[in-house]
């Protein structure tokens, strides 16, 4: 049986809150460059986590620091658990978030078609 939805929204920005702080100031893995958690959703049964995050440099250091958020996945879910009390670690799945990336490409696109502008 799903949480009602209240709940699940509180919950969803608690658990955000809590990513966002473990990501950017204590993992201490050398791998995890600049990153910036964008949004997170969660599944109704509240047993799967799925975090946006955008990186910022280039392709290889974006891989490097996706790489040191999926070693810390385990951990990150295990301090949400604790920190918020709750019974279920949700499992926590880091997604890269192309929504700025996409965003760009469409005005360069766009530029080009209408260079005058």
């Amino acid at each position: 049986m799903a949480p009602p939805e209240w709940r699940a929204a509180r919950l969803t920005e608690q658990i955000r809150l809590e990513v966002e702080e473990l990501v950017t100031g204590e993992l201490k893995d050398p791998r995890i460059g600049s990153v910036t958690v964008t949004q997170l959703t969660l599944s109704p049964d509240l047993r799967h986590a799925r975090v946006l995050v955008s990186v910022l440099g280039d392709h290889k250091e974006q891989q490097d620091t996706f790489a040191g958020l999926a070693s810390a996945a385990g951990y990150v879910s295990h301090e949400v658990a604790r920190r918020l009390h709750l019974r279920r670690a949700p499992e926590i799945v880091f997604v890269p978030d192309r929504g700025a990336a996409n965003e760009q490409r469409v005005e360069e696109l766009l530029n080009r078609l209408n260079p005058e502008e």
